[in-house]
């Protein structure tokens, strides 16, 4: 004997997706006070962001000298250091960024030839 198989209705609409929040970068500059190196950093930093992100990025510029426990989660060893938090996966810079080639190809922007 055969059963037919029915689909019950439901009153529940299907959800659109979310939208990714891989759109946005989400990029952490560890810094130690206000040295000439660390503000190079970010400026480095935030011109690279500008010209291949375009306002799509947001960068968080945590100060080691003043809260130091907050370099534990990250295992920052050296300072100023980039962390890539999103997209994934997490990726790690060290020092004043001012090699464009290196960090566009760090930050994954950029083909390894």
């Amino acid at each position: 004997m055969k059963t037919k198989k029915t689909k019950l209705k439901t009153n529940r609409r299907k959800k659109p997706p979310a939208k990714a929040k891989e759109d946005k970068w989400v990029l952490r500059l560890y810094i130690a006070g206000q040295t000439p190196r660390a503000v190079n950093a970010f400026n480095n930093l935030r011109s690279i962001c500008e010209e291949q992100l375009k306002g799509n990025y947001r960068i968080e510029v945590i100060d080691l000298s003043k809260k130091p426990q907050l370099g534990r989660n990250d295992q920052i060893l050296a300072i100023p250091t980039l962390v890539r938090k999103l997209p994934g996966p997490v990726r790690r810079i060290i020092g004043d960024l001012s090699n464009k080639e290196r960090l566009l190809i760090g930050l994954d922007l950029k083909k390894h030839k």
